[in-house]
């Protein structure tokens, strides 16, 4: 107990003041996984590796998705599993997504219990009830790697640490007493009755045991395999079946529920105890549980266990997940107080979980065929890609290129096996989710393109037509035909052609890379359907029916009914990121768009705007626009095309301030599998990629006073701004390797090479002034004159 204690009281002691991290220093404790946990942010606190495919992490509560069908909205706030603001545990499972609006997951819940043995979960109010426990945020630790906290009904510490595939957890358990460990195999993150298709365990031995359980869930149809070893052996087991079969046939004759060495049912609950007489832990009361993974088969669980926990003491995985950490986390370096570190390194640890790593040890994996596969390199899965293609995949493929190309290439394999021959829409485990619209892929693959990853260009170009052409996707055959998608065929119809207009630029830019001027000119054309939806009487983007008439009245603030997705036309009437200079002259010019902008940031956005709508409320707005949400992450930058610049630096220190706070509900917003995370990253270096695919990165201000970021061979980018401080936001001047620098971008070469850039900052913002073209960010409208 002493030592979690202390080490807590370490972190809240660290100096306020400015500092700057050793090369050597331990970085990890600038991480606090528990920012976000609270409000929006649907972070979970539990250990994990770098893109690790395990995610060992409590859940708190078991309020189901739906209850006879009908959705319980409570559930949103339990998307990663746990809600800070809750005062039980019910157990620790193996995997979470992180940040996301909706959910699924949540397999093979552990829970170590003493006392009277318990086989339901209980209730909040009522936790006696059941095998949940009490707990206190005074006894949590969280940290990248482990996690521990007591369960203050049991008397139980509880750790947890995480290699890529496996989990290794340490109770330790009151001197007397009975004890337990009940595994729950029906519990599930939006969870409802029968969400468990099906569940089986087998004792392989006296310590060892396997299974697997299928659920139907967000994921259609996911097969989840584990091995599972104890430390000391099992001297009695068994399991309750919460939901009976009408059919059992002749194993109705065996005595199955006790200490059988078959447990199966669609709703399962075991429970073990031990013989703890024998050697099994570092003293008398405690037991370790390792536990591994696999989408393959029990062997595939068998092979990671074995691969990545034998021989190891749990202080050795612990070490080496916090030095995998280290390594990662090491790339980017900064000055500033303790709390700006604090926001930066745990942004950056969050843009480190999701995708992760789908594949065995052995390249083995299922895909969305069903069929097992096997890859070269690892295999991802948990692609959140109408939120991640704008900074997550952008960030990832300038910090980590190795680990990009796998997943480009997990993206072109899910493709291959796809029924529909489409690229992942939201990639979830072998399924294929369909959340959200657009098919964003595409953006991925061709930032991929031009940033010169080794890649089979006509393979690429082939999954991108094929993804673009499925007539079926959400009025993509409508678009296809109209130029637009109607309303009557989609109730996001006008934001989706937005998305599929950005989408058809990223084909466009890639065919053009490839030398492929056929499919370069058809979908220059489709990229640029935005127009569509600009009938020249306002100044913002409306829906359309299939006769071509427009919804009549419409609103821009309104949130819902008006052919959006998650916002509003003043937010998205700006999702032109490929042709800004094209969109300003829809809105009627420089004049008229700085006007709509400021309004946006100004003017706050009612509540009777988004009342009913579960992903925006009042913490995600700055006025008008929608922080939350991804679909906004560009605006700031969008002053960048006209002659008033300063208005980025000013509106991206404002959101940083707001959005991004070191505290439980410190974000702004859902994390998004890290989006929301990488945007910062970006916007503290000072530049950002407002259209993926083009290879330049919008300028803004940097937030710290020094920066820099290890890039791939070695190579670091420094950006140094001495002054800048919460006044003095603007920027002066600008210096790359010590010579003057005008344009308003950096080009991905820029900053591959490396080298220092310098921003001169001041308390006022320079003087208006007309950008020369050459200076300006890509526009396609500009780049075909």
């Amino acid at each position: 107990m002493k030592r979690f204690i202390i080490c807590a009281i370490a972190a809240a002691t660290m100096l306020a003041g400015c500092s700057k991290p050793e090369s050597k220093e331990d970085l990890t404790r600038y991480v606090d996984p528990l920012i976000g946990t609270a409000g929006m942010g649907h972070t979970f606190p539990g250990a994990c590796v770098p893109f690790g495919g395990v995610q060992v992490s409590p859940d708190t509560d078991t309020i189901p998705h739906n209850v006879g069908g009908t959705y319980q909205p409570e559930v949103y706030s339990l998307c990663a599993g746990y809600r800070y603001t809750d005062s039980t545990i019910v157990g620790f499972s193996h995997t979470h997504l992180s940040g996301t609006g909706h959910s699924d997951l949540g397999d093979v819940l552990l829970m170590p219990t003493s006392g009277n043995l318990q086989l339901n979960p209980g209730t909040a109010w009522h936790p006696e009830g059941g095998y949940r426990s009490r707990f206190s945020h005074e006894t949590e630790q969280a940290m990248p790697g482990y996690y521990a906290v007591t369960l203050k009904d049991y008397g139980i510490r509880a750790e947890m640490t995480a290699t890529t595939r496996t989990a290794r957890h340490r109770y330790t358990f009151p001197r007397d007493g009975e004890r337990h460990i009940v595994a729950d195999l029906s519990h599930g993150i939006y969870n409802y009755e029968g969400k468990t298709l099906w569940a089986s365990v087998r004792m392989q031995s006296d310590n060892l045991l396997t299974g697997y359980r299928i659920t139907q869930g967000w994921a259609r149809e996911r097969y989840t395999y584990f091995a599972i070893r104890f430390s000391r052996p099992v001297r009695d087991y068994g399991y309750r079946e919460s939901v009976t079969s009408a059919y059992n046939g002749f194993w109705r004759k065996l005595p199955v529920s006790r200490n059988f060495p078959e447990m199966a049912g669609r709703g399962i609950v075991c429970w073990f105890d031990f013989d703890w007489d024998s050697e099994g832990g570092s003293d008398a009361n405690t037991l370790e549980v390792e536990v591994a993974l696999s989408s393959t088969s029990v062997e595939g669980a068998l092979k990671n266990l074995a691969a990545e926990q034998d021989g190891r003491t749990f202080e050795q995985i612990a070490d080496a997940a916090r030095a995998d950490w280290n390594a990662e986390l090491g790339k980017l370096r900064a000055e500033g107080t303790t709390d700006q570190l604090r926001m930066l390194y745990t942004s950056l640890y969050h843009t480190m979980i999701n995708p992760s790593v789908y594949s065995d040890v052995d390249g083995a994996y299922r895909g969305l065929d069903g069929a097992v596969h096997h890859s070269d390199g690892d295999n991802y899965t948990v692609f959140s890609l109408w939120d991640t293609y704008r900074a997550e995949h952008p960030l990832l493929l300038l910090m980590h290129p190795d680990r990009a190309r796998d997943i480009v290439v997990s993206m072109l394999d899910h493709q291959a096996q796809s029924a529909h021959g489409l690229l992942p829409i939201w990639s979830l485990m072998a399924n294929e989710g369909w959340c959200m619209s657009g098919y964003h892929a595409v953006s991925v693959l061709s930032d991929a393109v031009g940033a010169g990853l080794q890649l089979d260009g006509s393979r690429v170009l082939d999954a991108m037509t094929s993804t673009a052409t499925v007539p079926y996707l959400e009025g993509l055959g409508s678009y296809i035909e109209k130029g637009f998608v109607p309303l009557e065929t989609s109730g996001t119809g006008a934001s989706t052609t937005l998305e599929y207009a950005y989408d058809d630029w990223s084909i466009y830019r890639a065919a053009e890379i490839l030398g492929r001027k056929d499919i370069a000119g058809t979908y220059r054309a489709r990229a640029l359907n935005y127009r569509n939806l600009f009938d020249g009487s306002s100044p913002f983007a409306r829906a359309r029916y299939a006769d071509g008439s427009w919804k009549i009245p419409s609103d821009p603030r309104q949130t819902y009914g008006e052919g959006f997705i998650e916002g509003n036309s003043y937010n998205f009437s700006f999702h032109v990121p490929h042709d800004v200079d094209g969109l300003m002259d829809l809105m009627g010019g420089e004049k008229q768009f700085l006007s709509i902008l400021d309004t946006l940031f100004n003017l706050p956005l009612a509540p009777e705007y988004y009342a009913d709508n579960e992903d925006i409320e009042e913490s995600c707005l700055i006025g008008g626009y929608v922080h939350g949400n991804e679909p906004s992450h560009h605006i700031p930058y969008l002053f960048q095309w006209t002659s008033e610049p300063w208005r980025t630096a000013y509106w991206i220190r404002e959101i940083m301030e707001k959005m991004y706070v070191p505290q439980r509900d410190g974000l702004g917003g859902n994390d998004d599998c890290g989006q929301m995370s990488a945007w910062y990253i970006f916007s503290a270096l000072g530049f950002y990629p407002v259209c993926p695919g083009s290879g330049e990165f919008v300028l803004g201000a940097p937030y710290l006073p020094e920066m820099s970021i290890t890039l791939d061979g070695g190579r670091t980018l420094t950006v140094k701004a001495p002054e800048v401080s919460s006044r003095n936001r603007y920027v002066k001047a600008v210096r790359l390797n010590g010579k003057p620098y005008t344009r308003r971008y950096l080009t991905r070469q820029d900053i591959l090479r490396g080298g220092v850039l310098e921003f001169d900052m001041a308390d006022t913002p320079a003087p208006a002034s007309a950008p020369e073209a050459a200076d300006l960010p890509y526009s396609l409208s500009r780049a075909a004159d």
